[in-house]
C-alpha cells in the first residue's frame, strides 16, 4: 500500500470532481492549526529531534499490531475503501498512498498515526455506519491529516497520554505531562477542523459531510434527523446559558481530541460558504512548493485575526464578556456586581426603579434563586467524571 496513486487509479468513481495538483495543506488548515504547524516546521533541528524521539515511541509496535490483528485495505480486501483511498490521494495530490487498516470495533472511529509513514485506521463501526459518499469524506479527512503532517503529532499525543497514566504516581510528574497533553489536545481539536475541510475538498459534497457528522452523533437513523435542526443545536450550544455554562463547556471539551460534532458541522458549513473555499475550488490555492517561503509572523497574525473575529462574533457568554472588556462596555461593572447570572445569554436586565417597569416577584432570577431552573444549586450540572463520550472520526 506504499506505492504511488498512479498505479491502479483507473478505478476512480465516474462522478467528476476537481483535482488540486500540488495543493498545500495551508489551503484548508484552520488558522490556529496552520500557525502552530508553520512554527514547528520552521524550528531548527525539528526533524532531527522528532526522529530521535521516534525511538521512544511505540510506532513499530503499532504497525505490527495492525498488521497482525486488523485487515489491510487493498484491491483484494475492502476493495471499495482502497478505491476511495487512492482517489483521495489523487484529488489532494498525495503521491505516496498511506497504508490503511480496518479494525474490528463497534465504535465509529478513524485515525491517522505514524512518524515516518502515516497509517490510516478505520473501525468496522464506521464502515458499517456510513454510505459511500459519507465514507469518502472520512477517508479524505484522514488523507488530509497525512498531508498536513498531523500523524506525527497525533502519535506523540497518544504516547504522552499513555505516559501520563504510567507516571501518575510521581509527584508533579503527571502534572507536567498532562499540561503538554492538554495543549496538544487543544491544537489537535483545531487540526480536526482542518481535516474536515480536507474531507470536503475530496468528497466535494457538503450534504454528505453533514450526514456523516450527524450519524457519528446520532447513529444510523437519518430518517429521524435533519441537517438544519442539527446545525441549530450548534447555535443553541454556543449562545445558551451564562458564564457557568461557558466554564462547563471548557471543562467538557478538555479531555477530548475532537471538537463536538455539532460544532464541527457548523464550522464546516461556514467554511464551505467562505470565499477561501470558493477560491480553492476555482484553482486558486497555496502550493506545496511555496511552503518553505511561508512567514511564521504572517501565520500568527492570521491566527490572531481569526480569534479576534471569533470573539467579536461569538454568542457565547464568556466570549461576550471578553469582547465587552476589550470594548470598555459601560455596564460591565454592573454586570460583574450581579454575578454570573448577569452574563446570561437571555434578555438584558430590566431597567432600575424609576427607569421603567419594576421587576417581577423574586427579582431577575425568579423566586427560588439560581437553583430553580433544575440544577443542584452548585452552579449547573457537573462535567462527566470520565470526560466525554468516545470521539468519532
Amino acid at each position: 500500500m506504499s506505492d504511488s496513486h498512479d498505479n491502479g487509479h483507473e478505478q476512480v468513481p465516474s462522478r467528476q470532481r476537481r483535482r488540486f495538483p500540488g495543493i498545500s495543506s495551508r489551503a484548508y488548515e484552520h488558522p490556529a492549526d496552520r500557525s502552530a504547524l508553520v512554527a514547528l516546521r520552521k524550528l531548527s533541528g525539528f526533524d532531527t529531534v522528532f526522529k530521535a524521539l521516534s525511538g521512544l515511541l511505540p510506532e513499530r509496535s503499532l504497525r505490527l499490531l495492525f498488521l497482525s490483528d486488523s485487515v489491510r485495505v487493498s484491491d483484494r480486501q475492502f476493495a471499495h475503501l482502497n478505491v476511495m483511498l487512492r482517489d483521495a490521494c489523487y484529488i489532494l495530490d498525495l503521491e505516496k498512498v498511506p497504508a490503511m487498516y480496518v479494525k474490528q470495533d463497534p465504535a465509529p472511529n478513524a485515525m491517522c498515526i505514524g512518524l515516518d509513514e502515516p497509517i490510516i485506521v478505520v473501525t468496522t463501526g464506521l464502515v458499517e455506519l456510513l454510505d459511500e459518499e459519507e465514507m469518502r469524506a472520512v477517508v479524505g479527512h484522514e488523507v488530509g491529516h497525512a498531508l498536513s503532517g498531523h500523524a506525527v503529532y497525533r502519535t506523540i499525543l497518544l504516547f504522552l497520554t499513555s505516559l501520563a497514566v504510567r507516571v501518575a504516581w510521581i509527584p508533579l510528574g503527571n502534572v507536567a505531562i498532562m499540561a503538554i497533553v492538554t495543549a496538544l489536545r487543544e491544537w489537535f481539536r483545531k487540526s480536526e477542523l482542518s481535516a474536515d475541510r480536507a474531507g470536503l475538498l475530496v468528497g466535494q459534497d457538503l450534504q454528505a459531510s453533514m450526514r456523516g457528522l450527524m450519524k457519528i452523533a446520532g447513529g444510523n437513523h437519518l430518517h429521524e434527523m435533519n441537517v438544519d435542526a442539527f446545525l441549530e443545536q450548534a447555535e443553541e450550544y454556543e449562545a445558551s446559558g451564562d458564564l457557568r455554562d461557558s466554564v462547563l463547556k471548557i471543562l467538557n471539551v478538555l479531555p477530548r481530541s475532537h471538537p463536538f460534532t455539532t460544532v464541527r458541522a457548523a464550522e464546516l458549513k461556514k467554511w464551505a460558504a467562505s470565499r477561501e473555499y470558493q477560491r480553492t475550488m476555482d484553482g486558486h490555492y497555496p502550493r506545496r512548493d511555496e511552503d518553505k517561503d511561508t512567514s511564521v509572523r504572517d501565520s500568527f497574525r492570521e491566527s490572531a485575526s481569526h480569534y479576534a473575529t471569533h470573539v467579536r462574533s461569538s454568542k457565547d457568554p464568556l466570549m461576550k464578556l471578553v469582547n465587552d472588556i476589550a470594548g470598555g462596555a459601560g455596564d460591565l461593572g454592573d454586570r460583574m456586581r450581579r454575578g454570573f447570572g448577569g452574563f446570561a445569554g437571555s434578555q438584558p436586565r430590566p431597567p432600575k426603579d424609576g427607569d421603567g417597569p419594576a421587576e417581577g416577584p423574586g427579582g431577575p432570577q425568579g423566586p427560588e434563586g439560581p437553583g430553580s431552573d433544575g440544577d443542584d444549586g452548585s452552579g449547573g450540572p457537573r462535567a462527566p467524571r470520565d470526560g466525554s463520550p468516545r470521539d468519532g472520526a
